[in-house]
């Protein structure tokens, strides 16, 4: 097992849950947020999860409010924001500091000095690009939209 794939998280409902239920799955991980510039990534986000989830394939979001303080609310906040705009069904998981002191282990295994794309998350909406292994093969910007077609094409050749 991947050292991604062995760690634990709580989803936004408050239950625990192992990222070793996702082997097997591409993934794309993202530091989500619901009031940047950034948030209407959701909509794009959720129509890839719908596209390629038949195939092995699942967006996973993370909100933080690390910058700009864009995600201050409550679980249950996050969770009717995602649903009621954006009919998210991709797992959301519980809000969580992606750089600094109290950096959440997976980001430090992505971010790391160790990991394949090392350096801070810049802002909202970064991407990382998960084969079934639990390997990191890339890492996008916030600007890269889920429908680049460079973010389609590297999901495709893991798919």
């Amino acid at each position: 097992m991947s050292e991604l794939h062995a760690l634990q998280l709580t989803d936004l409902e408050g239950n625990e849950r192992s990222l070793s239920d996702y082997a097997g799955k591409v993934l794309l991980l993202v530091n989500v947020a619901s009031r940047c510039g950034l948030t209407p990534q959701y909509k794009d986000l959720e129509e890839l999860h719908q596209r390629y989830q038949e195939q092995g394939f699942s967006v996973m979001g993370f909100p933080c409010n690390q910058f700009g303080q864009q995600e201050p609310g409550t679980a249950q906040e996050i969770r009717q924001f995602c649903d009621l705009n954006y009919g998210v069904t991709f797992p959301i998981f519980a809000k969580l500091e992606v750089n600094g002191t109290n950096q959440h282990p997976l980001y430090a295994l992505l971010t790391g000095p160790t990991a394949a794309f090392p350096g801070k998350i810049t802002w909202n909406f970064e991407k990382f690009l998960v084969s079934q292994e639990g390997e990191v093969k890339q890492r996008f910007s916030p600007r890269t939209t889920p429908s680049d077609p460079e973010l389609i094409q590297a999901l495709e050749a893991l798919l």
